[in-house]
């Protein structure tokens, strides 16, 4: 089985049955997960309410399990990623 140790590894899927081939011969590096949580200190951590629709849930969730995370895990990640390419882009147009 294939270990994934960078985000970039994973291509996007055309369809769940074309992610779900991915997912049966490859898996995520355990560092992956620790190493990309931007420095955040999980001890100091807000929480907050975040209204979404019912079925973007519900595909978050369904991604999420394929790849073996936790949903909220995983939508922290992904603002992480999304802060740092907003905060790149502006730094680059100042």
């Amino acid at each position: 089985m294939d270990v994934v140790a960078k985000w970039q590894d994973i291509p996007p899927f055309a369809c769940e049955h074309d992610e779900a081939k991915f997912w049966m011969l490859h898996r995520l590096d355990a560092k992956l997960m620790e190493s990309s949580l931007a420095g955040a200190d999980q001890s100091e951590s807000t929480a907050i309410s975040l209204r979404l629709d019912p079925r973007m849930l519900a595909r978050i969730k369904r991604l999420a399990r394929s790849r073996y995370l936790n949903y909220q895990s995983m939508i922290k990640q992904w603002l992480s990623e999304r802060l740092e390419q907003e905060l790149q882009g502006r730094a680059g147009r100042q």
